[in-house]
């Protein structure tokens, strides 16, 4: 098992990482502080992980259960209230710990109603998709989604354990894994140029899920986020870096209703558009087009965005990002391979004719 820590002071919380660790009771132990444990999981996950970690808990916390659908369709308020009605109607004290089974919209829903319940209840952290491990269980972003946009409900509440099994990726569909992987490429592309050289040379490895290749790239990407997030736990500058392609990628998920592109797919679309026009801009070389398109597409992902979408439909969305400031679109591009920068400052000619171009390529592709 390996082991790194979020240093935000005494909010500050380890990240476990290591195969089966998720049935490691002493780790838990450490971040439960009542004798009350509520489970979030979802219809998915129960099956596979639930009745083991229940038993675990049980010997010495009363454990209930909120089991919610599954998939990005259900991350809305309505599901939120779901857990708060389970929590009211177990008679949970403030001195609860809600535990978060599942991937990222599980992990993002239990800790906005940790966050919430009683204005404020311990949770931890069990992702069990990649996507999820790398990227949404660690740092604190909580919420749900609003019809008009992504993640426009919620709030910074950090964890008081992250406990990644990489076990859990034994059990994930291959989109699932790709979609994952998404994040992970973009750590390598906003910050540590010698990480994308290693993906780029160990991406095979990754998808056959090797588990000494796969750790070491949840560990890298995790160390990467908590040393950003350390800097700047709720996005005031620098944070901001890793919404690298979310801001296109969120215009379409929200376009496309949630769940048909997974977060991950649409992530990839969006770094390739960001990539594309850090290049337009003179950033960077063809070269380094060339080999992000390379890296995405042998991680089974797609670098077009939804033939269904048009150039006013990206503007429309993108205007509802919360990286919008005083009515400026800032967008996260790259000023170098592993450089990522935060402008409002490009050429909107360049940035119409990236989308114009892709959208382009993404409606010859369909036809072909």
């Amino acid at each position: 098992m390996r082991t790194l820590n979020v240093d935000l002071g005494e909010r500050s919380y380890p990240i476990y990482i290591g195969s089966g660790i998720r049935q490691q009771k002493a780790l838990f132990d450490k971040a439960i502080h009542g004798k009350q444990v509520m489970i979030v999981t979802n219809e998915t996950i129960a099956p596979l992980y639930l009745d083991a970690m229940v038993a675990m808990l049980s010997t010495d916390y009363k454990v209930d259960v909120c089991i919610l659908p599954d998939g990005e369709t259900y991350k809305t308020l309505d599901t939120y209230a779901s857990i708060m009605t389970a929590l009211l109607e177990a008679k949970h004290n403030r001195t609860t710990t809600i535990v978060a089974l599942g991937g990222g919209v599980v992990g993002d829903m239990a800790g906005y109603a940790a966050a919430t319940y009683q204005r404020g209840v311990p949770f931890i952290q069990v992702p069990t998709t990649l996507l999820s491990q790398v990227d949404s269980s660690v740092g604190g972003k909580t919420g749900v989604n609003h019809p008009l946009g992504k993640n426009m409900i919620g709030a910074f509440y950090q964890p008081q354990a992250v406990i990644i099994d990489t076990e859990t990726l034994l059990s994930l569909p291959q989109r699932e894994l790709s979609a994952g992987m998404a994040e992970v490429i973009k750590y390598g592309l906003i910050c540590d140029a010698e990480f994308f050289d290693w993906l780029e040379q160990e991406m095979d490895q990754l998808m056959a899920l090797d588990n000494d290749k796969i750790s070491e790239a949840i560990y890298r990407s995790c160390l990467a986020k908590a040393d950003v997030v350390a800097q700047d736990e709720k996005e005031g500058g620098i944070r901001a870096i890793l919404n690298l392609g979310h801001t296109f990628g969120h215009a379409i998920e929200t376009e496309m209703g949630y769940g048909k592109w997974l977060h991950g797919e649409a992530v990839a679309a969006g770094c390739f558009l960001a990539v594309d026009l850090s290049w337009r801009m003179g950033n960077l070389t063809e070269q380094d087009v060339s080999r992000s398109v390379a890296l995405f597409e042998a991680a089974k992902l797609p670098i077009l965005p939804p033939v269904e979408m048009t150039l006013e439909s990206f503007i429309e969305r993108m205007v509802l990002d919360k990286k919008v400031l005083d009515g400026s679109l800032r967008l996260v591009l790259l000023g170098s391979m592993g450089e990522a920068i935060v402008t409002s400052d490009f050429p909107m000619d360049d940035f119409n004719a990236c989308l114009l171009d892709a959208l382009e390529v993404s409606k010859q592709a369909s036809l072909a």
